[in-house]
This record gives structure tokens, C-alpha cells and sequence, in this order.
């Protein structure tokens, strides 16, 4: 009797380790697949980067490209210059009050903005609400970039690239369809668009209904003459055939329809030569790339075909350069 209770007892703790063991490999297997997972979605978005390690010819975009989402994406799928961090109300970089979305967004350097459309995982700009745990990304503090626009005069467009000034990498984002100014025989440009490389300012707007100032001498509302965001030109840095001042990356202009309680923005001001010299973006556009780039160093350079065009060197190389 005691050794069929021992024979039992012994063929019950196999079963048991054999079990044990393949719950094991299960866990194992998933997780080398989970592994796998990562690797290919991080080569993959490696290969979709396409970074330029010279100051080589600009990144044809004539098929349409769009790697915002990687600002914005969480793990693996996201840029290299962005990190995702997770809420909490007590930061060591902030003693005796709680930290909120405006005190992430200064210490990271990252507007609020840009942190807004990670939490809300729409084009939401506005909503800051934040719990603890929510996730967002910022920019990585270890990270030097600029931002840099180049403006094509002849096809009415605008290629939006990151430089990492550590790497030494130029990472093509996203090309936009531009409005820009009416035709000028007297300008050197042929526009009144000027030419020229400018770094943009900080004296950055946002524009609401019903928020008035004056323009020419007369008090409108902003929103229908620049649309939701104003992007200041601010100074200028090489070969510009006008000065920084009055010129600026704005929106369409909008209204606000009461009636239908929507925004209407004017789209034939895109893609087409009929501004005052500005660079006009549709509202979305605008949008987007303001939350991006408003507190790096950000230029933007207006060339009259980008055909042969060379990006922007390194720090290094400029000063190499005028040695």
C-alpha cells in the first residue's frame, strides 16, 4: 500500500515539473517572438529614416513621405531624438509642488503642445489633461537638434527635416504644399516671397476667435488673416534678398462658422502665389509643425528650385569651414 502511495505521489510531481517546464519554453518562445518583434519594427523604422550623414543633395519627395507620427509613436516605432516618459506629480527636478504638463514641457523643452498630441493620440493641441501614469514623449535632453525648412519657390512646397547636431544626421520628415507671395518682376526672388536663409523667431502667436489687433492701420481679428499660428522670421543668416522683419509661416485664413460651430480656413491660399510675401500653411500643417519646432533653433531657407540643393552642414564642418 505505502509503495503505491509513493509510485503516485512520485508520478504526480513529474507531471508537475513537466509542466513547470513547458510553461517555461511557452514563456520563452513569446518572449523570443516578442524580441523579434522589437527588432524588426526598430529596423524598420531605421530603414524609413533614411539619415543623411553628409551635406548631401536634399531627399527627393516626390513621393509623398510623412514620419511626424514617429515624434508622437511609443516604443520601438519613434525618433531617436524623442524619449517616452511617464507621468508623475513628484519630479526630483521639481521640490515643493506638484509638476504639471507646462513644467515637463520647460524642463524637457518640449511645448506643451507637442506634449498635448501624445496624450490625447489625436491632432489635439489644446487638451492638457494628464492622470498619473499617462504617457508621453518628449525630446531627449542629450540631444542637440535644429530644425530646418527649405521652401521650394518653383513647386510651392516645403521639405521639414531634423538635424542632430550630435549624431551629425539629417532626417527628412515631411514635404507641405505652401501658399507664397504673389508675383513681383521688381524682386530678386521674382516674389514677393523673399530668398534666403532665416532663423525663425520666438515671438511666436496663437490666434483664436474673436482675438483682435491691429493690421494696417485697422483692428481685425488675427484668425482671419493668419489663420491659428504666426512663426516669426527673425533674423537673417545668409544670401537673403530682404530683411527677416514682417515675414513670417503662418496658417490660411480662417472664420468661424456660429451656425456649423467649425472652423472654415481659405485652402486656395495654398498652393498658390497669393500672399503678401508670407509662407501660408493649411491649418492642420500649421498646427503640426508649431507644437513641433517652437522651442528648438529652427531656419528656414527659400530657394528658387531645390533641384542640386545642399542640406545644411554641422556645427563642426561650419567651423571647419571658416577656418
Amino acid at each position: 500500500m505505502s509503495f503505491k502511495k509513493g509510485f503516485i505521489g512520485f508520478a504526480i510531481c513529474l507531471f508537475l515539473a513537466i509542466g513547470i517546464a513547458g510553461k517555461f519554453k511557452n514563456k520563452e518562445t513569446e518572449n523570443s517572438k516578442v524580441d523579434s518583434k522589437e527588432v524588426v519594427a526598430a529596423e524598420k523604422i531605421e530603414e524609413k529614416l533614411e539619415v543623411n550623414k553628409e551635406a548631401i543633395l536634399v531627399e527627393d519627395s516626390s513621393e509623398p513621405v510623412d514620419r511626424v507620427r514617429y515624434f508622437f509613436s511609443k516604443g520601438n516605432m519613434k525618433l531617436p531624438i524623442v524619449q517616452t516618459i511617464k507621468y508623475t506629480s513628484r519630479v526630483p527636478w521639481l521640490k515643493g509642488r506638484p509638476a504639471w504638463v507646462s513644467d515637463y514641457a520647460s524642463y524637457f523643452e518640449t511645448s506643451r503642445h507637442f506634449i498635448a498630441r501624445g496624450l490625447n493620440g489625436r491632432e489635439d493641441y489644446i487638451t492638457q489633461k494628464v492622470s498619473l501614469g499617462d504617457q508621453f514623449n518628449v525630446y531627449r535632453q542629450d540631444s542637440e537638434i535644429e530644425f530646418y525648412l527649405l521652401v521650394d519657390l518653383k513647386s510651392k512646397s516645403m521639405d521639414f527635416y531634423y538635424l542632430d547636431q550630435t549624431k551629425d544626421e539629417r532626417v527628412f520628415i515631411k514635404s507641405y504644399k505652401v501658399g507664397l507671395g504673389r508675383e513681383d518682376k521688381s524682386s530678386p526672388s521674382g516674389y514677393l516671397t523673399p530668398t534666403g536663409k532665416f532663423k525663425l523667431g520666438q515671438k511666436v502667436a496663437i490666434y483664436k476667435p474673436g482675438m483682435e489687433h491691429f493690421f494696417q492701420n485697422q483692428k481685425r481679428e488675427m484668425i482671419q488673416i493668419f489663420g491659428t499660428r504666426w512663426l516669426p522670421f527673425e533674423e537673417e543668416i545668409e544670401n537673403c534678398s530682404d530683411a527677416a522683419k514682417g515675414y513670417g509661416i503662418h496658417g490660411v485664413p480662417c472664420h468661424f462658422d456660429v451656425e456649423k460651430d467649425e472652423m472654415k480656413e481659405e485652402e486656395r491660399g495654398v498652393d498658390s502665389y497669393s500672399s503678401d510675401g508670407c509662407i501660408r500653411l493649411r491649418k492642420k500643417d500649421v498646427e503640426e509643425l508649431f507644437a513641433i519646432i517652437i522651442t528648438k533653433p529652427s531656419f528656414i531657407e527659400i530657394v528658387k528650385n531645390k533641384s542640386n540643393h545642399l542640406l545644411p552642414m554641422s556645427k563642426e564642418n561650419r567651423l571647419e569651414e571658416l577656418k
